[in-house]
Parts: structure tokens; sequence; C-alpha cells
């Protein structure tokens, strides 16, 4: 990740996006799964997509302030996992009016 809590930011969307499109697309290749039977296999990807994504996330709001912590820089760490929680904040609160209002 970077040290610019905008791209962070951005990253995070993109990674929600893509799995938000693929909750949202999935479903339409259901005729084609539906004589299968999946059992126990649902719950495992489900969970393990959702493992995932923490981890993913994690990453990206978490590494490069980490990095900066143990560095010594904790004003700085501190500064930049807020501005991109803030950023990640502000996009996702563009995205939701922009839904409200179309």
């Amino acid at each position: 990740m970077t040290k610019n809590p905008f791209l962070n930011a951005l990253a995070a969307v993109f990674y929600v996006s893509l799995v938000s499109s693929a909750m949202f697309y999935g479903p339409k290749f259901e005729h084609r799964l539906a004589e299968t039977n999946f059992g126990v296999l649902i719950p495992i990807v489900m969970l393990s997509l959702f493992v995932f994504s923490a981890a993913t996330m994690g990453f990206i709001f978490f590494y490069q302030p980490l990095r900066l912590y143990f560095d010594g820089e904790k004003e700085r760490a501190v500064g930049l996992f807020l501005k991109t929680l803030a950023s990640f904040g502000v996009i996702t609160a563009i995205i939701l009016i922009t839904v409200f209002l179309i």
C-alpha cells in the first residue's frame, strides 16, 4: 500500500466493488448450478470470503500505518490511518448520496 490515504481508500473501494459485483452478478448463473448440490461448500466459501475480505481490508488500512508506527513515526502513523479512514468514508458517502439521488 501507499502512504497516500486517498489511493488506499480507492483501493478499498475497488476491492469492495469487485466483491459486490461478484455477489450481485453471481445469481445470474444460478440456472446452471440449480441441479448441483453443494451442501456444506457454500458456508465454507462464504466464511472464506469473509476472512479474505477482512485480511485484505486490514492490509489496505493498516500496512503502512503499522510500518510507520514501528519505525518510530507514531503521529504520522495515526494520521495516515485516520486520513485513509476519512477518505474511505467520504468516498462511501458520495456513492451513497449518488445512489439515493438517482
